[in-house]
């Protein structure tokens, strides 16, 4: 995409639901800062992004910021995504770390866990007291024993180890479970997230980092 803006680092987007405590955590781990929309509203001192994007109908003081950023400030027309998508569709990095997107509004935080299963980067989102990220078809969790997983498909997927379980909305799901030591897991296609403890957050990233590119998988057009 024409403008896109690359980083050799990893990504925080920051979001603008009101749990935002995560930041720090985030930019120790993922530098460049990118604000959607209205995340970029009441930065702490000393923190600047690297761009903000969306339609900016919620960003305060457009001016300052095109001011300060330039060509940075992305305004982008279109409904047809989120903010979030959005900031997705234009930045390129070897990881994303979302803040801000967990937490708010139900259908605003509804869309963001559907934009990690639409994209096979290795992206996650931190919440107050969560972690989330898409198992595509294939993830490895160095976990300790006693650490609280959920498996939450948004579409029917089938587990291709262990059980050999079907996981689908309205059917079957896989809250709260608890882990024996480090977790594989393995499915047909993309589809399912899972659901750990922030504290959990430097292991879910090696596991999205440490997945083979292949394993990643992308989206079909269609369910089946």
């Amino acid at each position: 995409m024409e403008g896109r803006i690359d980083f050799p680092c990893g990504a925080t987007l920051l979001g603008a639901a009101p749990e935002r405590a995560p930041l720090e955590e985030a930019l120790r781990r993922a530098p460049a800062l990118v604000c959607a929309d209205g995340g970029a509203n009441g930065l702490p001192a000393g923190v600047t992004p690297e761009a903000v994007i969306g339609d900016l109908d919620s960003l305060d003081d457009v001016e300052g910021w095109a001011a300060r950023l330039g060509p940075r400030l992305v305004r982008v027309e279109e409904q047809e995504t989120t903010d979030l998508e959005k900031c997705l569709l234009r930045v390129e990095a070897p990881f994303f770390i979302g803040v801000g997107f967990l937490g708010g509004r139900v259908d605003h935080e509804l869309a963001a866990l559907h934009a990690l299963i639409a994209d096979p980067r290795p992206i996650l989102l931190i919440g107050r007291e969560d972690v989330v990220l898409s198992a595509g078809r294939a993830l490895a969790l160095d976990l300790p024993a006693g650490v609280r997983l959920s498996l939450l498909p948004l579409r029917r997927v089938h587990a291709e180890a262990g059980a050999g379980l079907t996981l689908e909305a309205g059917s079957r799901i896989g809250s709260s479970n608890e882990t024996t030591g480090p977790v594989s897991l393995r499915f047909d296609r993309p589809g399912a997230l899972v659901i750990l403890p922030r504290a959990q957050l430097d292991a879910a990233l090696a596991g999205l980092l440490n997945r083979p590119e292949t394993e990643a998988g992308e989206m079909p057009d269609g369910d089946s």
